[in-house]
């Protein structure tokens, strides 16, 4: 069995459809969390921290936003720019720069053991706008993928799912279950 360890049911469910038909089981534990630049080196650090509660196979995930004008800031720290400066300060700080330019980034990382750890990456490019729309989290209100008018909280749950950065890594680590051949349907 694997475990995805989150405390985002909607992060689990989208995660559950995707790797379908591939089971895995939601784990929602409090796992310290370090700051740090590389999600990598964040995702590693949790997973080592998963193997204390028990021994499985586990995924966790990072979602991170990176600003060409802050070369590649705030990435994995953007929860935090959220939470002292809000969307809208994200966004005129890139106003303010006249580079708007953005990269959404996830990576999946998952680990049989405690030193058997890969990493799946998707991305999207795209741009930060003036806050808009009401779905989702996060800065969903800013970022608008490239292609769109709109931003990923004004597209559906659903229409946002079959395109984004988590549906690419989790595509990626589904298609490498499936290069292992084992049957992980249970």
């Amino acid at each position: 069995m694997i475990y995805f360890i989150t405390g985002n049911k909607n992060k689990y469910e989208e995660i559950k459809d995707i790797l379908y038909p591939i089971k895995i089981k939601h784990l929602d534990i409090d796992l310290p969390e370090i700051q740090d630049i590389n999600p990598e080196n964040i995702i590693k650090f949790k997973l080592k921290e998963a193997f204390k509660y028990k021994k499985a196979q586990f995924i966790v995930e990072d979602t991170s936003l990176y600003l060409d004008c802050l070369n590649d800031l705030p990435g994995p720290m953007i929860k935090w720019f959220l939470k002292t400066i809000g969307d809208e300060g994200v966004f005129k700080i890139a106003n303010l720069f006249g580079n708007t330019k953005a990269v959404a980034k996830t990576i999946i990382g998952y680990a049989e053991d405690i030193d058997k750890i890969k990493f799946f990456e998707g991305k999207i490019y795209g741009k930060i706008v003036f806050p808009k729309g009401e779905n989702g989290f996060g800065w969903d209100r800013i970022f608008m993928p490239e292609g769109f008018n709109k931003t990923f909280a004004e597209i559906e749950f659903e229409e946002k799912n079959k395109f984004s950065m988590r549906k690419i890594a989790a595509e990626n680590f589904k298609n490498y279950l499936i290069s292992l051949n084992i049957n992980l349907n249970y």
